[in-house]
């Protein structure tokens, strides 16, 4: 008997924008989330083939005592270095990439739909379609710009010319919603959000 695929649904967004309050709701709901900034973590523990790579490529200075990665070094060294940024993707990715499709093969038969949270997953696209990863639906977590950086400078404690910097590193969130299924406004308060979220549940459910 042929085993159903599950519906695959990216969420993704823009730094500051609510991706993690969405995964917390749907998570709290019953549903499996696939995270994909937690692989990337796990893929470079020490002694995995990533974390070799990333050693070797940027040295040992961005280690902790303990000889794990030191995130906050490693994003220091790469932060205004885009070569860099773009060499440590490289490493990285097609570890995490293969690591979410075994996840996914797991839930193959057992759920109906599988949320995948990824923040680069409009910039990456392609990459997820080499893996054999498609998504049935794109969740865009939207706010402007303004609410974007307000929200940031609070989260992190920066300054606004180090948030703005943070924002404009990645594409704008009005650019990412030409590539959206759906876009859940997340400008107002938790209860907005949860009913915008409900609402789509009960449509595609």
């Amino acid at each position: 008997m042929k085993q159903n695929n599950p519906k695959i649904i990216g969420i993704t967004g823009g730094i500051a924008t609510g991706k993690s309050t969405v995964t917390d709701i749907l998570i709290k709901k019953g549903y499996i989330v696939i995270d994909a900034d937690k692989i990337a973590r796990q893929v470079v523990d020490i002694g995995l083939p990533a974390y070799e790579e990333v050693v070797s490529y940027f040295g040992e200075s961005i280690l902790k005592e303990d000889g794990t990665i030191d995130r906050q070094k490693l994003g220091n060294q790469i932060f205004c270095d885009e070569s860099s940024r773009k060499k440590l993707n490289d490493i990285v990715h097609p570890y995490v990439l293969s690591a979410i499709k075994k996840n996914i093969d797991k839930y193959i038969g057992e759920e109906e739909i599988l949320f995948l949270d990824i923040p680069l997953l409009i910039e990456e696209i392609d990459k997820f379609q080499e893996h054999k990863i498609y998504f049935d639906e794109i969740w865009l977590i939207y706010v402007d710009e303004k609410t974007q950086l307000n929200r940031l400078l609070k989260r992190d404690g920066i300054n606004e010319k180090e948030g703005i910097y943070k924002i404009k590193a990645q594409m704008p969130i009005d650019m990412k919603k030409d590539y959206a299924t759906r876009i859940i406004d997340n400008r107002g308060d938790k209860k907005a959000l949860e009913k915008q979220i409900d609402d789509i549940l009960f449509k595609i459910i």
